[in-house]
């Protein structure tokens, strides 16, 4: 065989000294049944062929899962505060936040034909509130506290029948108050900010009105008491007033100074152009001094 005539050439080249002094050779000659303590060929498998698909990688364990401080985790965690709202308040009679039982959107709160026997907590930025179709029965002193931003409340078509008298005066920012088909005989004092006031279908009295409560708020433009049980004409009314609508209640009779100053006749009430009484048992006709300076005469009987 060639290896043995190799070590051979080997050992001649290698040797130090003289040449001719030949090292001990062995046999190295190998039948083919000493290859099996060589090289065991027992354990090797015929080579797959795999055609034009890349041979199939298995995992031997799966990847760790992220550590502590890991890129990984800290997204997720960046990304679940970012996305989870803010729940305000305490929960509802319904036991649960108010904006899962009601419907929050920006600085909005519907609260619609949501079942609600109470004012639920809001959201300290809410600007507009809407809570009609509800079995509201009373309006609480704390039920807006904190509430700086509130423009408008409409708590239409519930069964309101009292409003603490400190419920709503603290509200700075308040503009509209609908409080229509309700059962209210008073109303609560308001803030100077009201603009519009709907109460409408109530239960409202004369006597219910705190006199002289409509003169100081002087941005009043808009007010709607009809359909109540009013005798008279809730005045004294602010100059800012551009519709009132008292039809369908029991007024009888006016005052001489109802709507314009009896004294001043050159006086005109230009804003006031809106005045409804029909629906009353005042014969207009008989009281014109009550309304001569409007621009406009009022709607109601004349005879």
């Amino acid at each position: 065989m060639r290896l043995p005539a190799f070590l051979s050439l080997l050992a001649l080249v290698l040797q130090d000294g003289d040449p001719h002094t030949a090292l001990p050779l062995y046999d190295y000659g190998l039948s083919p049944d000493d290859y099996g303590e060589v090289l065991d060929l027992g354990n090797y498998e015929e080579p797959t062929d795999y055609g034009e698909q890349p041979p199939e990688v298995k995992a031997t364990s799966p990847a760790p899962p992220p550590t502590r401080g890991s890129p990984i985790q800290s997204a997720k965690a960046l990304r679940t505060s970012s996305s989870s709202p803010t729940v305000p308040g305490p929960p509802t009679n319904h036991s649960l936040p108010t904006c899962l039982v009601c419907v929050c959107l920006g600085s909005s709160v519907y609260c619609d034909d949501a079942d609600l026997e109470s004012i639920p907590p809001l959201p300290k930025t809410t600007t507009y509130l809407y809570a009609r179709f509800n079995r509201i029965r009373r309006v609480r002193a704390g039920d807006f506290q904190g509430l700086a931003k509130l423009k408008r409340i409409d708590l239409s078509s519930n069964v309101i029948s009292y409003i603490e008298s400190d419920a709503l005066r603290a509200l700075p920012a308040l503009q509209d108050l609908l409080l229509p088909e309700n059962q209210l005989a008073a109303l609560p004092a308001l803030p100077s900010s009201v603009q519009l006031l709907d109460a409408r279908l109530n239960r409202l009295q004369s006597s219910g009105i705190q006199p002289g409560a409509f003169r100081a708020l002087e941005k009043l433009q808009f007010l709607y008491l009809a359909d109540n049980l009013l005798d008279s004409v809730p005045g004294p009314l602010p100059l800012s007033l551009r519709s009132l609508h008292l039809q369908n209640n029991a007024i009888a009779t006016l005052r001489g100074d109802e709507f314009c100053d009896a004294e001043e006749h050159r006086h005109t009430r230009r804003p006031l152009e809106d005045v409804r009484l029909d629906g009353n048992p005042v014969n207009l006709s008989l009281f014109p001094d009550a309304y001569f300076c409007l621009p406009r005469l009022p709607t109601g009987r004349m005879v």
